[in-house]
């Protein structure tokens, strides 16, 4: 009996031991780190202000430095206005991004879910890229009619991270404006203000989640501090954005 139960301990740990290395994901291997592009906002050169049709004043954006980091700061007063970086990327060459931000303050009256509430001391978008020839004929009518009215086609959809300025129980939220925007907050509500948060994202497991479909392969990133909505005020910063990739090194 006590060969019996010895020898049955011995299968039982055999079998846990198999277990375990079965499901030992592929992540636990070395993984390198291949960066496309990283901003650390030395200047502004790199990115080209984008403005909204009707909204008269626009977000002040800076760059600065304070011991031996530079970063940039977005000041909003009940106005409105992006940076959108000049390079795109492919979405799925490189579907991760990461960057490190902070706000001093959010907006009283700010709600995701409201169109009077839809501003926020800051945020980045993952904007994807119209492609016409991925479209029906209808469609691809709509979106050259826009593009004659503003010059260029209108994003095809939209990932916002977003730092909400209340609670929001949902991880993926619609936009009031456009079904094809996409609200995700990562920071909410007042408990970090005023400190660094560091945020590091994939976008297209993020983008599959969010619309339930693949994501257009072209995309580019831009950032915005808004208050047009809500008539209220915010300064933000951002310190770095940066978008690579992982693969494994084994």
């Amino acid at each position: 009996m006590v060969f019996r139960a010895h020898c049955g301990r011995i299968a039982i740990r055999a079998c846990v031991c198999f277990l375990v290395l079965l499901l030992i994901p592929l992540a636990t291997f070395p993984q390198e780190r291949e960066i496309l592009f990283r901003e650390d906002f030395k200047g502004l050169e790199n990115w080209r202000p984008f403005y909204f049709p009707k909204i008269e004043k626009h977000t002040a954006y800076t760059t600065e430095s304070h011991q031996g980091i530079t970063f940039l700061r977005a000041q909003s007063q009940a106005s409105a206005s992006a940076l959108v970086f000049k390079q795109s990327f492919n979405v799925y060459d490189y579907s991760r991004v990461t960057w490190r931000w902070k706000a001093e303050t959010v907006y009283k009256k700010g709600n995701a879910k409201s169109k009077s509430g839809d501003d926020y001391p800051i945020r980045v978008y993952i904007v994807f890229a119209f492609d016409p020839q991925a479209v029906g004929f209808l469609e691809r009518m709509k979106y050259k009619a826009a593009k004659l009215l503003y010059g260029e086609y209108p994003p095809h959809s939209s990932l916002n991270y977003i730092w909400a300025n209340r609670k929001h129980p949902e991880r993926v939220i619609t936009s009031t404006y456009s079904e094809r925007a996409k609200m995700i907050p990562l920071q909410m509500g007042g408990t970090r203000l005023g400190t660094w948060q560091t945020e590091d994202v994939h976008i297209v497991d993020d983008y599959r989640k969010a619309f339930r479909a693949d994501p257009p392969p072209i995309a580019s990133i831009a950032v915005m501090n808004d208050s047009d909505n809500t008539g209220e005020h915010s300064v933000s910063y951002m310190d770095y954005i940066e978008v690579y990739r992982l693969h494994s090194t084994e």
